[in-house]
């Protein structure tokens, strides 16, 4: 279920310090901001005004790290941005939503809100912006880093040709062999070969 937070509340779930910074949005602008349990296919999302809700309205997924929340509000703030200036007249992750995205990450940068890992990956990521940061590979790993993961569970690329590990579901897997950003794996089950990305989440097994 979803829960309404107030604004004050947003200070636990952003980096030290960065908390002045981001409430003028909501200071400026009718907000409305939920705070969700964890999804697996979206970290937050915007809707734009529309005559039921007629305020803008965004969701962030609660279980981020600090600087995943900061980056991911951002995103979506972005979108608000777009949205009124353009009201729905350009691509959602277009050039417009890349400008705009970067312009409100840049002051973020060399100010020690990162740490070093995460802000190198941030400046590489700031000349192009992907629809998710889960799709910028250094980024994502960076950012992984500092999660509060499942205990048992990593990233495929922390393991070796030789490794065991499940997805969920009952379905393990052995690891074969690396191509460039992928694992090809083999499901135990029935033998059929897979490719994984380099940075899916999986459970070691042993």
């Amino acid at each position: 279920m979803k829960k309404e937070h107030p604004f004050a509340a947003l200070a636990q779930f952003l980096p030290e310090g960065t908390y002045d910074q981001v409430i003028p949005y909501f200071r400026e602008h009718t907000i409305h901001l939920t705070l969700t349990k964890e999804r697996k296919s979206v970290l937050g999302d915007y809707r734009m005004p529309v005559a039921d809700h007629p305020v803008h309205r965004i969701s962030i997924n609660a279980t981020l790290n600090p600087y995943s929340f900061l980056i991911t509000l951002l995103h979506e703030l972005a979108h608000m941005f777009v949205y009124n200036r353009y009201k729905g007249s350009v691509a959602p992750h277009g050039t417009e939503w890349k400008e705009q995205f970067s312009r409100m990450l840049i002051p973020y940068i060399g100010i020690h809100f990162f740490p070093p890992d995460i802000e190198k990956a941030l400046i590489r990521y700031i000349h192009n912006p992907k629809a998710s940061t889960c799709t910028d590979t250094h980024l994502y790993k960076a950012l992984y880093r500092y999660s509060h993961n499942k205990e048992g569970w990593t990233l495929l690329e922390d393991l070796a040709p030789g490794a065991q590990f499940s997805i969920g579901g009952g379905m393990r897997y052995l690891i074969i062999e690396k191509r460039r950003t992928r694992y090809r794996c083999q499901e135990l089950k029935t033998g059929k070969m897979y490719l994984f990305p380099a940075i899916y989440e999986v459970k070691k097994e042993e």
